[in-house]
């Protein structure tokens, strides 16, 4: 059993909490059928930090596969479409908008991810704005790994959510 799998004697309370688990702790895909369809936005961010000179050439449009940021923008829309091919228990979504912006940070060596993505349905969309933003910086990775295989991405999270049962959400700062 994996660990995050409630275990099969696990109180009721907190199987409940893990709603893609049932009691016996098997995966399931959750009923969402039950719940009212609602207006529904994700916005998630994250960077992918890189050496300089890297960074001056996507600047300067100089990456020989070409345009690095419009490439990722596209990546990252795609990303969101598919998000429940590549997540097992994700609910497929009829996305209503995918907008990924980028920014480049010359202090920081870095270029910055940030997707908003929105739906009217039962689920939020939460993972498809993650994923974008996932893919989004993977792309950046993927066209510039021949200059600087050192890049990384880091702080990729949700920064707000809204719609559905649970209300606004937003990250603490």
């Amino acid at each position: 059993m994996s660990p995050t799998a409630p275990s099969p004697t696990a109180p009721a309370e907190a199987a409940a909490e893990l709603t893609h688990f049932d009691r016996e702790g098997r995966a399931v895909m959750v009923d969402v059928g039950a719940k009212a369809e609602t207006a529904r936005r994700a916005r998630a961010t994250g960077r992918i930090r890189m050496q300089p000179a890297t960074l001056e050439r996507i600047r300067a449009g100089a990456i020989g596969k070409g345009d690095v940021i419009g490439i990722a923008r596209l990546a990252a829309i795609m990303a969101a479409k598919r998000t429940a091919d590549l997540v097992p228990l994700c609910h497929p979504l009829p996305l209503t908008r995918v907008e990924a912006e980028f920014d480049l940070d010359e202090t920081d060596s870095s270029v910055g991810c940030t997707v908003v993505a929105e739906t009217v349905g039962r689920t939020g969309v939460e993972m498809e704005a993650l994923t974008a933003v996932s893919v989004g910086l993977l792309t950046i990775y993927d066209m510039c790994k021949a200059i600087d295989r050192g890049m990384s991405m880091t702080g990729i999270g949700l920064l707000e959510k809204s719609g559905g049962r649970s209300g606004h959400w937003v990250a603490a700062k």
